[in-house]
């Protein structure tokens, strides 16, 4: 019998040759991966999806099945993460103005189309899932002010320069403050911040800056819905309201301080269980006060030190970005999870009035674990375009 051997086509040799350049790409880019942000990342989402089944399982109904969803969620943003880590952050410059132009639209949209959730208008509803429109505008509003920021002609300590970022950044804080989300509004202040420090605006500006905020802050009072003024009413005097607007923060801190040293055990923090918390955020804005119930300060600190670890490699691959453009995405990212984790963890001890801001990897949600994880890809691609003398540092 004549065995007739044909030749690889054409068509497949460019596809091997096609996986072959994708497997040589990923082996030599893995090695300068930053696995200090690898660790602590994976480290809060396992802690948060462990949380999240823990008071799902002690509230039950629905509440159980939300660790399954989360675990959804993970396995879809780590794929963002991979594209965006991969992807050339400079990429970025170019498409900044139309991402922002995009969020802002959607922002609009929200207040004719959006999805009422707890007597706000925060969602959109895309057929088969609710998005936040609020979260990608973060991230978009950081492209469009870090692209503005890095260009060769913009001079931080020029008035005119320093407007422009400025308007920029506050038309999506007030549509998002409109909604209302207070909460969520201040990240983009927090995000202006970092880029005007990280600029290096001139500590006479700064300090000018810092008291006109004091001025404008109170006239943004009489704009908030009166339920957001008694929030803040309530944190200024606890005892104003201890039934009705100040229960959440009252039992919040009840179940940080009944943890103790090492906490009462998984599925077995009572404030949760037996409903002192409210079942509707015990998962997301409320996670904080389950984990300290239940591991006590141990659990609480380590995922402190968690945070700080995390934190630390955001301000590192902001040091060894390559340009300017990398260096100030990077500290803008850094601003966004110290706003979220800061207000987040305050609110739960008293250190911040209640807010709807969720803690960053550990708190139950879909829209906020997919830009969130798009962050942290950025910033992996910052870092593995960081110089070449810088690469076992």
């Amino acid at each position: 019998m004549n065995t007739v051997f044909q030749l690889p086509s054409r068509k497949t040799s460019e596809e091997l040759s096609f996986i072959a350049n994708i497997y040589r790409f990923f082996k030599e880019n893995i090695k300068r991966l930053d696995f200090i942000q690898l660790f602590s990342a994976f480290s809060l989402i396992v802690m948060g999806i462990v949380f999240i089944y823990s008071s799902g399982q002690q509230v039950g109904g629905a509440m159980r099945t939300t660790w399954d969803r989360q675990i959804v969620w993970v396995s879809i943003s780590f794929i963002f993460w991979i594209i965006f880590s991969y992807t050339d952050y400079r990429v970025m410059t170019i498409l900044a103005p139309v991402l922002y132009t995009v969020s802002v639209i959607l922002l609009i949209l929200t207040f004719i189309y959006g999805v009422q959730i707890y007597g706000a208008k925060r969602w959109l509803n895309i057929g088969f899932m609710n998005i936040q429109p609020s979260e990608f505008a973060k991230i978009t509003t950081l492209l469009l002010v870090a692209r503005i920021a890095s260009l060769k002609d913009f001079k931080i300590n020029k008035l005119s320069h320093l407007g422009v970022i400025a308007l920029i950044t506050f038309l999506p804080f007030a549509l998002v403050l409109k909604q209302p989300d207070l909460g969520s509004s201040l990240v983009f202040i927090a995000i202006l911040a970092a880029i005007v420090f990280a600029a290096k605006l001139s500590w006479k500006k700064i300090l000018l800056i810092v008291i006109a905020v004091f001025i404008i802050v109170p006239s943004i009072y009489p704009l908030l819905k009166d339920y957001q003024k008694e929030r803040i009413l309530v944190f200024l005097n606890p005892d104003r309201d201890p039934l009705n607007q100040g229960w959440t923060s009252r039992q919040a801190i009840l179940a940080v301080g009944s943890g103790g040293l090492a906490g009462k055990g998984l599925m077995s923090g009572t404030q949760n269980t037996l409903g002192f918390l409210p079942s509707s955020v015990s998962n997301s804005d409320l996670i904080f006060s389950v984990i300290a119930e239940e591991s006590g300060f141990i659990g609480s600190v380590t995922l402190i030190i968690l945070y700080s670890i995390l934190l630390y490699s955001m301000l590192r691959t902001a040091y060894f970005a390559r340009d300017r453009f990398g260096y100030l995405l990077a500290a803008g990212v850094a601003a966004i999870f110290f706003e979220h984790t800061y207000v987040n963890i305050g609110m739960n001890i008293r250190l911040m009035p209640i807010t709807g801001l969720p803690l960053p990897l550990v708190s139950y949600g879909g829209s906020f674990m997919v830009t969130t994880m798009i962050c942290l890809g950025i910033l992996q691609s910052i870092y593995i375009r960081r110089p070449k003398e810088d690469e076992n540092k």
